[in-house]
């Protein structure tokens, strides 16, 4: 058989009980146990075939992979514990059986990495392409939830990661930075954070808005990933570093004794992750560049947006 109940009757004798979680898949919702002291963190993404994803070229066990890594990807940029997430997709009718149980063994290899149990969700099929959406809840620590807001003159912008590149297969493999996020709020006051999915310079001028501040980008210090010098399409590796998206590292703001103290221990311990700082944060409510030949020009926000025409 094929149909919904048979696909979540093999769902369920995969689940496995977790500590957490009250009541799981079979029950119209589920019931999760939450200490009263922590904030709730809520985040939620969908990939839709044709502009998120190839099913042909991806496979549907990336995709369902990469549609859990998105939203542990924000988690990260709040600095909030993965604690459990619900999952809705809409199948093709022709071979949805397939693609379901792909998806799911795709974000079940995340879910037991990150301690994020599956708890439920929705499955439907129609003539359309394949849609999945996740929805991810988190808890933050002592200090709250990290947000684009906070950042202030004089920080340093640090990564945890290289740029660029990354349609090349990065962003249907990346780990999300949940457990660098976790550290560093551990280890220094991070007065502001975000996670690199629409652009470095997109995501930066995000970042910027909300704190009401501008920043400076140093282009020598931009660690460019090795596949942004593949491209044949007349942009440089830098041009694909600050605009590519899709390299779900963190970009975030510390003081300066903080961003050195941070630097002078590489790499991140104990998870071996080298940071970098590419820039700081400044008054002058613009975004510059820095070429690596001293020349300065302005960063202008080039990275993905939906289109609503």
């Amino acid at each position: 058989m094929n149909g919904e109940q048979a696909y979540i009757r093999w769902l369920r004798q995969r689940w496995v009980a977790h500590p957490r979680v009250l009541v799981g898949p079979g029950d119209d919702a589920a019931v999760l146990t939450w200490p009263s002291d922590r904030s709730v963190v809520v985040t939620t993404d969908m990939l839709m075939e044709g502009t998120c994803f190839v099913l042909a070229q991806a496979g549907a066990r990336r995709v369902g992979r990469k549609a859990l890594a998105v939203n542990l990807s924000d988690l990260a940029a709040m600095a909030a514990r993965p604690v459990a997430c619900v999952v809705s997709v809409a199948l093709p009718q022709v071979g949805g059986r397939a693609v379901a149980e792909e998806l799911y063994l795709g974000m079940e290899e995340l879910s037991k990495a990150f301690d994020i149990p599956i708890v439920g969700g929705d499955t439907n099929s129609w003539s359309g392409p394949l849609v999945i959406a996740v929805t991810a809840l988190g808890e933050c620590g002592p200090r709250g939830p990290v947000r684009r807001r906070g950042a202030q003159a004089g920080d340093w912008l640090l990564l945890t990661g290289p740029l660029g590149g990354s349609l090349l297969g990065h962003h249907l493999t990346f780990t999300p930075r949940v457990r660098e996020a976790l550290t560093l709020v551990d280890l220094v006051r991070v007065h502001a954070m975000i996670d690199i999915s629409d652009g470095l310079s997109t995501d930066l001028a995000h970042l910027c808005q909300e704190s009401d501040c501008g920043a400076c980008v140093e282009a020598a210090l931009l660690p460019i990933r090795p596949e942004a010098e593949q491209f044949d399409d007349g942009r440089s590796p830098l041009e694909h570093a600050l605009h590519d998206g899709e390299d779900f590292e963190l970009l975030f703001a510390v003081s300066p004794e903080d961003g050195a103290s941070l630097l002078a221990d590489q790499p991140l311990q104990p998870l071996g992750v080298h940071l970098y700082r590419i820039g700081s944060c400044r008054s002058e409510k613009t975004l510059t560049l820095i070429l690596p030949d001293g020349r300065s020009q302005p960063l202008v926000p080039r990275g993905y947006e939906h289109r609503l025409d």
